[in-house]
């Protein structure tokens, strides 16, 4: 029987179980053996990260042509304006390619969210906004990017949902066998 595992994956860890140049992995998290992660967040992103044996899953959930939504919070530097979030809707041009349309939001209410260690930087000056983005695909640091190539900086980023599994009210570093 297969086993599936959400994760909440903390800033900072790899998500791999092997280390790597001294990083932290999720092998401190004291998961099921024999699960793997279906996909990967980056070291300083954060939130679910599904483990699973399921190999059928695995691919059903990061093969492009299923177009499996992702849903992010990002906190970005500055309010976006609405053109500006238009643009990433239709679509962007990232180095090589164009992103696929997405759906994107600037959050209302602004989430509670927990702090993170460490903290992101913060600046009287510049007021920061967590927005939503929903896309189909995944291309390395795609969300960052994205955020860039409209000018506001990514400062913190948290997946909640991938397919049909959602965060929910996971701290970081804690799991939930399904």
């Amino acid at each position: 029987m297969s086993r599936y595992v959400l994760f909440h994956k903390p800033y900072g860890i790899l998500s791999q179980f092997t280390p790597e140049d001294g990083a932290r992995t999720l092998a401190e998290f004291n998961l099921p053996k024999d699960v793997y992660a279906a996909g990967r967040l980056d070291k300083d992103s954060e939130g679910l990260l599904l483990l699973t044996d399921d190999g059928q899953l695995i691919e059903r959930l990061l093969n492009p042509k299923n177009e499996k939504e992702k849903v992010y919070w990002v906190l970005v530097e500055r309010v976006p304006t609405e053109d500006e979030l238009q643009k990433m809707r239709t679509g962007l041009k990232i180095e090589d390619y164009v992103t696929k349309p997405c759906q994107v939001k600037i959050l209302d209410p602004q989430p509670d969210v927990a702090p993170r260690d460490p903290p992101v930087r913060f600046r009287k000056t510049v007021q920061d906004i967590w927005i939503e983005i929903k896309i189909s695909e995944g291309k390395n640091r795609q969300v960052r990017k994205m955020t860039a190539a409209i000018g506001h900086p990514t400062l913190r980023l948290i997946r909640v949902r991938t397919g049909d599994y959602e965060l929910g009210d996971l701290k970081p570093g804690e799991w939930r066998e399904l």
